[in-house]
């Protein structure tokens, strides 16, 4: 039976979680899949550092020549993070015919045209389906499994840690900052939240997931994101008043020759599919012009959720060997010309503002609206006699661009105190 020898670069939570995967479940693969995986060399910082795993120290080097030189090593597995020493040394891997395997959502968002067509010149395969949603096979399910369908949309929650954060908020009433000390305590939060609760990650994780979907590049400067961070307890409340859930969504359309892909803030029916992800769980919502709807649900993140993800990459490579399969991504098709980055999608929303308590002031800013091409749905408005006054809209669908104009102006009305929030709604 063949024995395929593997590189790790990392040993973080992931990398460990990768090698345990291999160690408990190797006899099991080796029988289903006809070859057995042996982890040869493992790049980390410090040797001597003590590690939770039972991990054979002799295999540990700080050299990562023994990895990229030693010609033995079929496969690299990446679990470095970041762009840079990452990208250099998944460069040298793949100039040297080896496959190679990430969880690195940030260095392909940026840099996957580049490592995809080194990957097609040197023979070797490039294979990233931890890279989003962890545990999740979505990256499988959109190559391997909606070949015949034209992808019409894909919505998601695809960052355990806000997902976590808006799921305490809604259900125990309590403010964003008190969660997201509490996801930090607990390891859902980096003691630098930023890249979650702003978005970013799932900014990164969406260029992915929107290129696979619709075979085009789809950059991140091309995805609008907006993170929670300006999300309250009153908004949650009052769009659970309104039969609202509110999520975190990674959203992308489209339509002919036209792509939105946006990250933000959505209120969604209570009834959607993806209202009841809790915590830190991720989901996908597909949709297919032949299959119709598919959702995919699971843990998004973790050691042995996003290992699994990646021991599944590496024994898809050693398959693979010599006929690897290269994404194919365009942004031009003579059927339909250039691609089109939409910037003025149509949205419905839920704007909350904060009112002086007089007659009128619901006209002024309903007139308002009405010159911007924006109808009402619905309206709340509470309180009476005191100031200011809780005033909430939800409009029928409008576009991106005349609502802000919109609400610039309704920012100056006299009697408007401030505009609380706006946040988009997705039916």
């Amino acid at each position: 039976m063949a024995e395929i020898k593997i590189g790790f670069l990392g040993f973080g939570n992931v990398g460990t979680g990768a090698y345990k995967i291999i160690e408990q479940n190797g006899r099991d693969i080796s029988y289903r899949e006809g070859f057995t995986l042996k982890v040869e060399k493992i790049l980390v910082r410090d040797k001597n550092k003590v590690r939770n795993s039972h991990v054979n120290t002799n295999i540990l080097t700080d050299n990562i020549d023994d990895i990229l030189l030693n010609p033995e090593i079929a496969i690299v597995a990446e679990f470095i993070g970041g762009v840079e020493p990452a990208r250099e040394y998944i460069k040298k891997a793949l100039e040297h015919g080896k496959s190679v395997v990430t969880a690195n959502k940030e260095l392909m968002a940026k840099h996957w045209h580049e490592l995809e067509n080194m990957a097609r010149q040197h023979g070797a395969g490039l294979y990233y389906e931890a890279s989003v949603a962890g545990g999740i096979p979505v990256i499988k399910l959109l190559r391997e499994s909606l070949q015949a369908n034209q992808v019409k949309e894909v919505m998601g929650i695809i960052n355990g840690t806000t997902n976590f954060i808006l799921t305490k908020m809604s259900e125990e009433g309590r403010s964003f900052k008190e969660v997201l000390e509490e996801a930090q305590r607990l390891g859902y939060a980096e003691p630098d939240p930023t890249a979650d609760i702003e978005g970013w990650d799932a900014m990164y994780k969406l260029s992915i997931l929107s290129s696979l979907s619709f075979h085009t590049r789809v950059h991140i400067d091309q995805v609008y994101r907006e993170g929670i961070t300006g999300i309250t307890v009153d908004d949650i409340s009052y769009g659970k008043e309104l039969g609202y859930t509110l999520k975190l969504l990674a959203i992308a359309k489209r339509f002919g020759n036209t792509i939105e892909a946006r990250v933000h803030p959505t209120f969604i029916p209570a009834n959607h599919p993806l209202a009841s992800v809790r915590d830190s769980y991720n989901a996908v919502f597909i949709t297919g012009d032949a299959v119709g709807n598919l959702m995919l649900y699971g843990r998004g993140a973790g050691d042995l959720p996003t290992g699994s993800a990646i021991v599944s990459d590496i024994i898809t490579a050693c398959h693979q060997t010599g006929k690897h399969r290269h994404s194919t991504l365009y942004n031009e098709r003579p059927e339909l010309g250039e691609i089109v980055f939409q910037n003025d999608w149509e949205s419905e929303y839920f704007v909350r503002l904060s009112v002086s308590d007089k007659p009128g002031v619901l006209a002024k800013i309903a007139g308002v609206f009405g010159n911007h091409g924006v109808s009402i749905e619905s309206v709340i408005q509470k309180g009476h006699n005191t100031e200011p006054v809780p005033l909430i809209f939800v409009t029928h669908k409008a576009k991106e661009i005349s609502m802000k104009k919109a609400i610039q102006l309704i920012k100056n009305e006299e009697d408007v105190i401030a505009v609380e929030n706006v946040i988009r709604v997705e039916k």
